[in-house]
């Protein structure tokens, strides 16, 4: 692997080796911020645009010595074949296009020769023109559009620094991201503005916009003084603890119908997993967690992206290597605590195994016998879970006997024609 010299201050960290070799996890995902909370936008549901807070006078612009250690440990860090270097914000378009350039040259000189490197980008899509997108077809990167449904529903919360609608932007940027042929998903937030609206929406995305991969992301928005959420209050933008339930179930009804093998919705993609009985690619719902941190702009690491705060700060890549601090006795412990906090009104779930209780971020309610711990979400995860049980179990059996999970449409096609028999029989 070639080295670079970066000219950082004091001794270059090293990665961490035991006897037997490297010490931490096989592989990890980092989602490193390069702007770090700085955005164009100001939707009013970001919980990421108060972390400003943490670094008063930055310049929130990661520096090119960083950037070049930061993906020295995370190629040297993986004993997998693959790595992702994921990049969010923030706005990570904001660093303009010679700071990607620059990575991905990066990249190319740092990697193994049987390293292969899948990059992602998530973004708002409103400074996407063609440079942009040829740049990012050029090198196959995938891209998260964040986009919340029709004009109506998307422009309630996901506004301007002036308070103005953004969709017009979104779609503008998506549609030269589409012109050039990158390859993109739709990350679309459930709020209070949209929960009742999940046909629309997912319809929305799907024909209107041609996606073929969506991921439904809840917002839980709790007061946060200092930028750190407390309380067991949300905000009248947060999608209510029954309506995110409500908006996957209309979403499923759907989905299961007509676009199976066709659409790829992540949460139901990891539903199924689960059932399958191998790890899906939520960590919501995996048992544990801790794999996944977040990088700030100045190499600082966190626990998770939604724990970016002093409590959840493991230290910084210019002084210890990204694998030692994913190692850390201090994030091992926070992964296990996803599964070993639960309370037992959780543990005695009959939705637990595809569950496991949900984001640490929400567990902020109480259980019936007023155990703290239990997820805000808990009513729309077992309405959700519940609904999907049988066909879940349908397609998982299809898969494990080498079937194709689309077959569930032709069952419920089957159904829906015996049922318009029953209900409007013949004269």
């Amino acid at each position: 692997m070639t080295t670079v010299d970066l000219g950082l201050p004091g001794r270059r960290p090293e990665l961490p080796r035991g006897d037997r070799g490297p010490v931490g996890p096989p592989s990890f995902h980092v989602l490193a911020k390069p702007t770090g909370a700085i955005c164009n936008l100001d939707c009013s549901y970001c919980f990421f645009l108060s972390k400003e807070e943490l670094y008063p006078g930055s310049s929130f612009r990661m520096g090119d010595d960083l950037l070049a250690e930061y993906l020295r440990q995370l190629l040297e860090g993986h004993r997998t074949p693959e790595v992702t270097v994921a990049w969010q914000g923030g706005e990570p378009t904001m660093m303009g296009l010679p700071f990607f350039r620059r990575a991905m040259a990066l990249v190319e000189e740092l990697k193994a020769p049987d390293q292969l490197v899948d990059h992602a980008l998530q973004t708002n899509a409103t400074l996407i023109d063609d440079e942009w997108a040829a740049f990012l077809a050029e090198h196959d990167v995938l891209v998260g559009v964040s986009i919340d449904g029709p004009a109506e529903l998307h422009d309630a919360y996901r506004v301007d620094k002036g308070g103005k609608p953004t969709h017009h932007r979104v779609v503008r940027g998506l549609e030269r991201l589409q012109a050039h042929g990158v390859r993109w998903n739709a990350l679309t937030t459930v709020h209070h503005a949209n929960e009742a609206h999940g046909l629309e929406v997912y319809r929305y995305l799907r024909d209107t916009l041609g996606a073929e991969h969506v991921q439904l992301i809840p917002i839980v928005e709790r007061p946060s003084p200092g930028g750190v959420p407390e309380g067991d209050t949300v905000t009248g933008r947060s999608v209510s603890p029954e309506g995110y339930g409500r908006f996957l179930v209309d979403v499923f009804e759907e989905w299961v119908r007509r676009d199976v093998g066709q659409v790829f919705v992540q949460m139901f993609d990891s539903t199924l997993a689960g059932v399958v009985g191998v790890p899906g690619s939520l960590c919501v719902h995996s048992a544990t967690c801790g794999t996944a941190v977040a990088l700030e702009h100045n190499g600082d690491v966190y626990s998770c992206d939604h724990f970016v705060d002093p409590e959840h700060l493991l230290g910084n890549i210019a002084e210890h290597h990204l694998l030692e601090l994913v190692a850390s006795p201090e994030q091992v412990a926070f992964g296990r605590a996803k599964r070993d906090a639960l309370p037992a009104q959780c543990r005695g779930c009959d939705v637990r195994s595809v569950c496991h209780g949900g984001c640490p971020k929400d567990r902020f309610t109480s259980t019936a016998d007023g155990e703290p711990g239990l997820n805000y979400l808990c009513p729309s995860y077992q309405t959700f879970f519940r609904h999907v049980r049988d066909p879940m179990r349908y397609m998982a059996s299809e898969v494990r006997f080498g079937g194709s999970p689309d077959t569930v449409m032709e069952v419920y096609r089957r159904r829906d024609e015996r049922r318009a028999a029953v209900s409007d029989p013949p004269a």
